[in-house]
């Protein structure tokens, strides 16, 4: 029998270890590419950084209430003589899907491409909005003033 040093977050780190999620797609060598999520007024903004990608490579859909952004770089085939020291920008496929809030009118969504960052507008659904409502003023239950 031996000692170990009593640590109460070891359990949690390893819990945390075997249910990271993944962003991983199906496809074998897809990666996942990263997102801001914008609230800006009445809608709703993703943004996707895909520097050096053409928009012609990639693709938006929305299905089932699921916004996917695909495509493809295309894989550096220079310098044949020499090695990387260290390569860290990927190349081939990219998949990224996130489930949108019922809240969203994806009948109405709109896509931009500008600086190698795509930007999908999520408008909100009309019933889903706030509506401002007109307070009438009353006086022992007589109405002050008409109604607009």
């Amino acid at each position: 029998m031996y000692l170990q040093r009593w640590d109460p977050f070891r359990e949690y780190r390893r819990l945390a270890r075997s249910y990271r999620p993944s962003f991983r797609s199906e496809d074998e060598g897809a990666w996942a590419i990263p997102l801001d999520i914008v609230r800006e007024g009445d809608e709703f903004q993703v943004r996707a950084s895909v520097p050096g990608v053409k928009p012609a490579d990639i693709s938006v859909t929305i299905e089932d209430g699921v916004l996917t952004i695909t495509g493809e770089t295309a894989s550096e085939t220079g310098n044949e003589e020499g090695s990387y020291l260290r390569r860290e920008r990927r190349s081939g496929s990219f998949r990224r899907s996130l489930r949108l809030p019922e809240s969203v009118d994806a009948e109405h969504a709109r896509s931009t491409y500008a600086n190698g960052v795509v930007t999908i507008a999520l408008p909100k659904a009309e019933d889903r909005k706030a509506r401002k409502l007109t307070l009438e003023v009353t006086d022992d239950g007589k109405a002050l003033t008409e109604p607009a």
